[in-house]
């Protein structure tokens, strides 16, 4: 991983990035904002503050919709190995994910909770990364809710990238939803499964229009898959990075980074964000950022989408089902599935915990 050091100055507000927000509003005109910030890692609570502050500006801005990066609400974990090695674990690094599970959320619980009132409270579409934590498995998900307060569902990750792997489970078809909405069909997938083309085909399969990117990739060819999928779905693409320095995380011994030849300074960058969004056209609207925190703005013109559609529909006119096709499994994939009549009893279903 490669740190750069920081050039960044003030951290108590976000600026905004106005770039096309001066367009007439019209009924066919949604604004939006991508958030591109850092969690309070450890610190969940002081995380759902910080969200808040950042919405109450995106929403003062105009914004009907608000994208959050991946798992802001619990952090990435930039630089940890949870001391894993072929055939071993460390009890420092057991240690660490158990403090990685204690900052997670539980979906349902109190947090989400939290951010319902909070869409709710300003009037606004929500889009946010989480560490969902289902029993002793931790998810890499996002969460939607509606400006009326309403959870609407959530996506888990399907394919964690490389070390991921060993913190987070994997999501399967039955959380891969597109919701249709006053301001459009919106739907999102985290980071590198974007790259999975049968992934973004299930996702134009079901009408996508604003395609919500959440990330820590602040790589130039990220740049390149957002252009590609906002010109391949005909949608406009939403992508937000976190953008965080080494003193975002706890200072060593307590949390260390590997893979390096010496621990960076608190300054150092360890993620340089790389925000942005993209019109169906390929026309990018705000952004991409690299320089610190920040909130990015855009209108988007709906009607482009249908403009970008009479060129180029991936799943209408321009498909070939006879030849290609593309089938998927929707249902979900448990452990354990208890099926027997038998053992349903007066005291519950089968799957139900008797307690005494």
């Amino acid at each position: 991983m490669a740190l750069a050091p920081s050039s960044s100055g003030s951290e108590t507000v976000i600026p905004e990035v106005e770039m096309n927000a001066g367009a007439d509003q019209a009924a066919s005109t949604v604004r939006v904002t991508v958030v591109q910030a850092s969690s309070v890692f450890y610190d969940t609570p002081a995380t759902l503050d910080k969200a808040e502050k950042l919405i109450a500006e995106a929403v003062g801005y105009g914004s009907q919709l608000v994208l959050f990066p991946e798992v802001f609400v619990g952090g990435y974990p930039h630089g940890s190995t949870f001391g894993l090695v072929i055939g071993n674990r460390t009890g420092k690094g057991k240690e660490d994910f158990q403090k990685y599970h204690a900052s997670a959320i539980d979906v349902p619980g109190p947090e989400v909770s939290r951010l319902s009132a909070l869409a709710g409270k300003y009037k606004v579409y929500l889009v946010i990364g989480v560490v969902e934590r289902a029993g002793y498995t931790l998810y890499n998900t996002v969460l939607s809710f509606d400006p009326l307060g309403k959870h609407l569902g959530k996506h888990r990750k399907v394919m964690p990238t490389a070390l991921e792997r060993v913190f987070w489970g994997f999501g399967d078809g039955s959380t891969m939803p597109v919701y249709d909405t006053p301001l459009g069909k919106i739907g999102a997938l985290i980071c590198w499964e974007n790259r999975m083309p049968l992934l973004r085909t299930a996702m134009y399969a079901k009408g996508i229009e604003i395609y919500c990117a959440p990330t820590v990739d602040c790589m130039p060819s990220w740049q390149s898959s957002m252009t590609h999928i906002a010109l391949e779905g005909g949608c406009f693409v939403l992508s937000a990075s976190q953008f965080c320095h080494r003193k975002n995380y706890p200072p060593p011994p307590e949390y260390t980074f590997g893979g390096l030849d010496e621990e960076p300074s608190p300054e150092s960058v360890v993620c340089s964000g790389g925000s942005v969004i993209i019109s169906p056209s390929g026309t990018v609207l705000a952004g991409p950022n690299y320089e610190s925190e920040a909130l990015l703005t855009a209108d988007l013109d709906l009607g482009e989408i249908v403009r970008a559609k009479f060129d180029f529909d991936v799943v209408g006119h321009y498909s070939r089902p006879e030849v290609l096709s593309l089938v998927v499994k929707a249902d979900p994939k448990p452990a354990v599935s208890f099926t027997s009549a038998s053992e349903k009893t007066n005291a519950g279903k089968a799957n139900d915990v008797l307690k005494t």
